[in-house]
């Protein structure tokens, strides 16, 4: 069974709805059915998400964002592919290893 995410896309007129599961039949992304105790497993597991990735700092708090543009950006893209790391880990390396070696009064 093949799932296309284009299925999934909620648009400015969705409506949420109480369903009764003993009622419907929903199935997961897995393939299991959906039961109460499974979606109150599944909202208690999601329920204190941050979007994004782990924290860097590594204490569970959330990291800063600094965005930036760049001319280069197919380059950092074939760079990052290459090393088998994302853009963003790429460019966090350069920053940190500039920063490492000019920053002012370090």
């Amino acid at each position: 069974m093949t799932i296309d995410p284009k299925d999934f896309i909620v648009g400015p007129d969705a409506t949420i709805a109480d369903i009764d599961l003993h009622q419907e039949t929903f199935t997961t992304a897995d393939g299991r059915r959906l039961t109460d105790e499974r979606a109150d497993a599944i909202a208690r597991r999601t329920a204190n998400l941050t979007p994004g990735r782990k924290s860097l700092g590594g204490d569970g708090s959330v990291s800063p964002v600094l965005q930036f543009r760049t001319p280069r950006k197919r380059e950092v893209e074939a760079l990052a592919q290459e090393l088998g790391i994302r853009p963003s880990e790429l460019a966090r390396r350069a920053l940190d290893e500039y920063l490492d070696n000019h920053a002012r009064g370090a």
